[in-house]
């Protein structure tokens, strides 16, 4: 288990994000229109997986914002941008935003993959949401970048993430 910060207090995840070099671990998600889509689906992409706790907090929505403007525009490479929120509020918040370039994914319907990358937070106030992970696959399904933020409430590093592809 990873312990990672929420304002300065401890909390705990249920795993360690799969190590470099690993396969991605293979898990279900449900997109905007209420379908479902397996990672697998995507293998020929590069994928960045940009996950957090819910799109209706600032650091949540920043970051979205952000990939929607620097990794969009790379080539082979869709922005997975990954929470437990319903897909009526990512499609929300991205009309209102005007975001169009990513791919906003949900979890309510699926707990696997918060489980199986080891991002479920299990204690403190967030239990049950995913905690503020990067990850990085290549074309063939294999990890090559994580950053687990060590502090719920602070943005990954946009620049190390977009460097490694």
């Amino acid at each position: 288990m990873a312990t990672i910060t929420l304002k300065g207090n401890p909390i705990e995840t249920v795993g360690e994000l799969p190590a470099i070099g690993t396969m991605a671990p293979e898990a279900a998600l449900t997109q905007a229109d209420l379908n479902d889509i397996l990672l697998a689906d995507l293998k020929g992409s590069r994928l960045v997986l940009n996950v957090f706790p819910s799109i209706d907090t600032s650091v949540c929505a920043a970051s979205v914002r952000a990939f929607n403007q620097q990794a969009a525009q790379l080539d082979n490479t869709k922005v997975l941008c990954i929470s437990a929120d319903l897909p009526f509020a990512q499609a929300r918040f991205c009309g209102a935003e005007g975001i169009e370039n990513l791919m906003m994914l949900s979890t309510f319907r699926h707990d696997v993959f918060g489980s199986a990358f080891g991002l479920t937070i299990k204690t403190g106030p967030l239990a049950g949401l995913l905690s503020r992970a990067i990850i990085l696959i290549d074309e063939t399904g294999q990890i090559i970048y994580t950053e687990q933020v060590p502090e719920i409430a602070q943005e990954p590093n946009y620049s190390a993430a977009l460097t490694s592809l």
